[in-house]
């Protein structure tokens, strides 16, 4: 399972490391960072991952942003309340580039409507699974 963090909204998507395949989930409202715990927790029950990877929101230079250590502390807080192991993954251009495909789908940019956030999580999960199988 993955997470595209974000202090507004987060991103989810689930996949599956033996098919290869990946699936965008509804995203989740999140205040300063922080979503509804209860609705990720039952997330995750009902997936039941193995592993869960949230996006490294890093500088194109790949140094750390000021999200990246907002992120790092929501991973080490799904780690906490889950006891699944986590993962940083890079995810520079994955928001770029879900925006673009959104474009590309034939949707006009209004993403306040249609949140491109789940599609970043989802870019974000086959760039791991990708680097995983190398």
């Amino acid at each position: 399972m993955a997470f595209d963090f974000g202090l507004r909204q987060i991103g989810v998507a689930v996949g599956n490391c033996l098919l290869g395949t990946t699936r965008a989930l509804p995203i989740l409202r999140a205040k300063e960072g922080i979503p509804d715990w209860a609705e990720v927790e039952r997330l995750v029950g009902e997936w039941q991952p193995d592993l869960l990877v949230i996006g490294d929101p890093l500088n194109m230079d790949g140094s750390a942003s000021e999200l990246s250590a907002r992120a790092g502390k929501f991973a080490r807080r799904l780690h906490g309340r889950t006891g699944l192991p986590t993962e940083m993954c890079d995810e520079r251009l994955s928001s770029f580039e879900a925006k673009q495909n959104s474009r590309e789908q034939g949707h006009r940019g209004d993403y306040h409507r249609q949140p491109v956030d789940s599609q970043a999580a989802e870019l974000i999960l086959q760039t791991w699974l990708a680097e995983a199988r190398d």
